[in-house]
């Protein structure tokens, strides 16, 4: 195969993708649109409600985010030289997933009692970007674990999962935090 038919599959094989992570985010809001949502909270573990639950796990699912951003930009050598020390990269691989299992609880909660809310911007957008990280999520698993994939594949999804982490974070726990205070 030539560099350039190599090229094209690896950029095709991306499109697929990103098109079945659309696919994730699209159920997703599909769901949350037919869903009647129950108005009921699920757990509140040491909180006193669950919407304090939700806001501070969203916060140290952005913190750990954060430092899946620091900790790729190190080991594909682009803060000072070298790739990191080698316990580098188990440590990123646990803290994605760590923020991949505290986020779990807060998005079902999300869509179970919930639902996908239009009825304000503000929920609307966070509506909108907690299906879209979903989304961008499983294009990052994907992209990943493939090969041949252009060079600019991973960073781009992880930088969108990245941006839409924020989004989430900003028009949910920022919001309860400005409004509320810091509640437990």
């Amino acid at each position: 195969m030539t560099v350039e038919a190599e090229r094209r599959s690896g950029t095709g094989r991306f499109a697929l993708i990103l098109a079945l992570g659309a696919l994730v985010a699209l159920s997703l809001g599909v769901y949350g649109s037919v869903h009647d949502p129950t108005g009921r909270s699920l757990v509140t573990l040491f909180f006193t409600r669950t919407i304090t639950l939700k806001v501070w796990l969203a916060t140290a699912v952005v913190v750990l985010a954060a430092g899946q951003v620091v900790g790729a930009l190190k080991l594909y050598g682009k803060l000072g030289k070298g790739s990191g020390p080698p316990w580098l990269g188990i440590a990123h691989r646990t803290s994605g997933t760590l923020a991949f299992l505290l986020a779990i609880p807060v998005a079902y909660h999300c869509l179970w009692a919930l639902g996908f809310n239009p009825s304000e911007p503000r929920t609307l957008i966070h509506s909108l970007a907690g299906c879209f990280v979903f989304g961008a999520f499983a294009a990052k698993m994907l992209t990943v674990r493939s090969h041949n994939l252009p060079r600019w594949a991973l960073p781009t999804i992880g930088g969108l999962l990245f941006t839409g982490l924020t989004v989430v974070w900003l028009t949910s726990a920022l919001w309860f935090f400005t409004t509320v205070g810091l509640d437990l």
